[in-house]
């Protein structure tokens, strides 16, 4: 961690010792979250953003010094400099820090200095992480406890992705895409699944799994590893970390051998079962990916002293995530859903989930490729997935950070998917869904770009 110690008494990493704290990109979703903490526990928080978002406002009246637009005024007299990793290294903010000598946090080390003493609880994983790190803190909320706590996504139900609480625990989604997971200190670590995805910044497979082993071995000697024994990565880790003997291990899951059984026989009628017996699950988000998730925040919350019937109970209260699975709206019969699902796995579990709630009807997707690298990795496995749909509608390639591969669009995709599937452009898509969805069928916009935005103009378009 790069921190210094600027009050000359604090130590190393701690809260105090950051001093007056600046972040760039702050209306950031993660950004906000770190920020929104530091100013609930007394830190002097500043910050600043390209655009003027609403988290920025409500920063400022919680007291932090909100600026709209980057300039090196902005950073003030801080002590410490937080850039999110979309800052370009020639913003005028980072650069100016820079040159004055200024220590410059990821998200992450800023996250893990606002732990302090509080018990941490990790999650981590390929896919479910958002939904996953919600649910626990739901449970624990519903439980009485009151845990700090920092999701990489807008939570409905709980109305902030990020709250300072009383109760000495804090739950925190641990994102492996740049190795930044590796910056916490958990007492209980989740991994939901271990997948190769995120190869511009890994390379190759083999360094994701081994970004994972490291996680593992940050717990304690009385931590826990809590592994998803359905999931092959996680359970191969699970074994690995078993046989090293570091720390405790539980699996949860369907498979025989898991300590903490899930049986998921469709909506309404899932339960797990531990040592003091069996306790059914009323969720209200549909999916076996989902249920896997519920397994896993139930596991957090006995780990923690939840009695099993009130984590049961709790689990009842969780609504969903922003972009997991998210009802836009409803019109002429047709519900329309948008999810984040940005890997062939999540786009599968997604789809799943809608064929669940569709029943006999049908099920259409519009579904927009994040990333030319990822694209270039998955185009076989995205077009497996999408076959699922009845219709599947491809968009462009969102390009996110990356610069074009020649050679690399959609059509990669396209070319390997059955008959029901094919391109379509922008300006396209929202006839093309309402001309394919009739009465009673599902429609799911998917991905990790601004393919958000086309479910309520889907709506609108059916009213209309």
């Amino acid at each position: 961690m790069s921190n210094h110690d600027l009050s000359g008494s604090e130590p190393r990493g701690s809260l105090a010792s950051l001093g007056r704290v600046h972040f760039i990109g702050v209306g950031g979703v993660g950004m906000s979250a770190v920020a929104r903490i530091m100013v609930a526990r007394g830190v002097p928080v500043s910050g600043s953003d390209a655009k003027d978002l609403p988290v920025m406002r409500d920063l400022a009246t919680k007291g932090a010094r909100i600026a709209v637009a980057y300039d090196a005024g902005n950073l003030g007299d801080a002590q410490t400099v937080v850039a999110g990793s979309a800052i370009r290294a020639d913003n005028p903010e980072l650069a100016a820090a820079r040159q004055a000598g200024l220590p410059v946090l990821h998200r992450s080390e800023a996250l893990a200095a606002t732990m302090g003493e509080d018990t941490v609880v990790t999650i981590a994983g390929t896919h479910g992480k958002s939904t996953t790190t919600s649910m626990v803190t739901v449970l624990l909320q519903g439980a009485g406890l009151d845990p700090s706590f920092a999701i990489g996504a807008n939570v409905p139900s709980l109305g902030v992705n990020a709250a300072h609480g009383t109760s000495g625990i804090f739950v925190a989604e641990a994102d492996e895409s740049d190795g930044s997971f590796l910056n916490y200190r958990p007492q209980i670590a989740v991994v939901t699944n271990v997948e190769a995805d995120h190869l511009d910044h890994y390379g190759t497979a083999e360094a994701v799994y081994e970004s994972f082993d490291r996680f593992a071995a940050l717990l304690p000697a009385d931590g826990l590893l809590v592994a998803c024994a359905d999931d092959p990565g996680a359970r191969a880790l699970a074994e690995r970390t078993r046989n090293a003997g570091t720390t405790r291990v539980l699996l949860y899951g369907t498979a025989g051998d898991a300590d903490l059984t899930l049986y998921d026989d469709g909506p309404g009628s899932v339960a797990v079962s531990t040592a003091d017996g069996r306790f059914d699950l009323a969720l209200q988000v549909p999916g076996r990916h989902n249920a896997l998730n519920a397994a896993a925040a139930f596991a957090v919350a006995l780990e923690l002293g939840v009695a099993p019937g009130a984590a049961a109970s709790a689990l009842g209260s969780f609504s969903g995530a922003s972009r997991r699975f998210e009802l836009k709206g409803e019109a002429r019969g047709v519900r329309v859903f948008d999810d984040y699902a940005h890997h062939p796995t999540e786009v599968r579990a997604a789809l799943t989930a809608a064929r669940s709630v569709a029943g006999e009807h049908k099920v259409h997707v519009l579904f927009q490729p994040h990333l030319f690298s990822r694209t270039r990795e998955f185009a076989r496995e995205f077009a497996d997935a999408l076959d699922l749909a009845d219709t599947a509608l491809v968009l462009d390639i969102y390009p996110a950070r990356e610069d074009p591969i020649p050679g690399v669009t959609s059509k990669l995709i396209a070319d390997h998917m059955a008959g029901r599937g094919h391109l379509v452009s922008a300006g396209e898509a929202v006839a093309a869904v309402v001309d394919a969805a009739a009465d009673g069928d599902i429609v799911l916009t998917a991905g990790a770009g601004d393919v958000t935005g086309y479910g309520p103009r889907i709506v609108e378009a059916l009213r209309g």
